[in-house]
């Protein structure tokens, strides 16, 4: 179920699954797509390392260089949105993934039809993960 709005930029699903079933389930997803994990951030383990508490929260920073590479050519300042990003945390017993939508990303850089095909899969590959 989406429960953001993407043309504000972000799409926001509900997952059935645990948070750190869905992260393992992007990490197989993205990676068997020749997408390359940048980062895993773990909020919630940074928080407890502060002494502070948080639900589950983990972002995904997740891109293949080649394709990334031709958007910053093009628009430099797409690099701001670069790699695309994926925010898994836990919420009313259930759990939240978000991501930024490739066609606004498209839109707020002034990318072509053809730049956009580089990352227009992304939401895909999200929803799979997250779905049942």
């Amino acid at each position: 179920m989406t429960l953001g709005n993407p043309s504000q930029g972000m799409v926001v699903l509900q997952s059935a699954r645990a948070p750190d079933d869905v992260i393992a389930r992007l990490r197989q997803i993205l990676t068997a797509h020749n997408l390359r994990i940048f980062a895993d951030l773990n909020f919630s383990a940074d928080a407890a390392a502060a002494g502070l508490t948080l639900r589950p929260t983990r972002m995904l920073v997740a891109g293949n260089p080649k394709a990334g590479t031709l958007l910053i050519q093009a628009v430099p300042a797409a690099a701001i949105d670069l790699p695309l990003k994926v925010l898994v945390w836990a919420e009313d017993g259930g759990t939240r993934v978000a991501y930024n939508d490739p066609e606004y990303l498209g839109h707020r850089h002034g990318l072509s039809a053809d730049l956009l095909l580089n990352i227009s899969g992304f939401g895909t590959l999200v929803e799979n993960a997250a779905g049942p």
